[in-house]
């Protein structure tokens, strides 16, 4: 039973306390860690699973229809939705919308597109939409999928000031953070 006391646990688990200061620079504040609703394991990502295992299947499904007809699109659809869904995953887990949102709102009035007189809130369904579109459009330009982001845009819009045409520039600006940068550089 001493093997429980409090005192022990400090003593043995001391390197897990940062000292004073800023947490983040210990790995102990970073954004939330995306838990599995059903198992609690950090790295969940249901919407890139999906996205990936619904493109998958679609892609696997029709190719294999075209060669073994019903029966054969029917497995190659699993088999894409499983391949699809493990590529989809992959995109998110590069993607933290924690961190993305807490970049934007410490930056956004440095961006060049800024106009005194707008709050981040209006310029965040943009950012949203363009970090969210790189996830969903993978392998595409942004102006391949501007018509696309538009209506994503209207979607994500809630009580923002700003239409599409003020407000591409920033979602421009997300999708860009991902093309420019690489995952460690973009967590700073």
């Amino acid at each position: 039973m001493a093997a429980f006391t409090p005192e022990r646990r400090v003593r043995e688990n001391r390197a897990m306390i940062p000292p004073s200061g800023d947490r983040r620079r210990f790995g102990v504040v970073r954004g939330r860690p995306n838990r599995d609703p059903i198992t609690g394991a950090p790295g969940a990502h249901p919407v890139g699973t999906g996205l990936g295992a619904a493109a998958g299947g679609m892609a696997a499904g029709a190719a294999a229809g075209s060669v073994a007809g019903p029966v054969g699109a029917a497995a190659g659809a699993a088999v894409g939705a499983v391949v699809g869904g493990l590529a989809g995953k992959s995109i998110a887990e590069h993607i933290d919308p924690t961190v993305e949102e807490a970049y934007w709102r410490e930056n956004y009035m440095r961006e060049p597109y800024y106009e005194r007189g707008y709050t981040f809130d209006d310029y965040y369904p943009a950012y949203r939409t363009g970090w969210e579109a790189r996830q969903r459009y993978q392998g595409r330009s942004f102006d391949e999928i501007e018509r696309d982001l538009q209506r994503d845009y209207q979607r994500n819009r809630g009580s923002s000031q700003l239409d599409w045409n003020k407000n591409r520039h920033a979602a421009r600006a997300a999708w860009d953070r991902f093309e420019h940068t690489d995952p460690l550089e973009r967590s700073q």
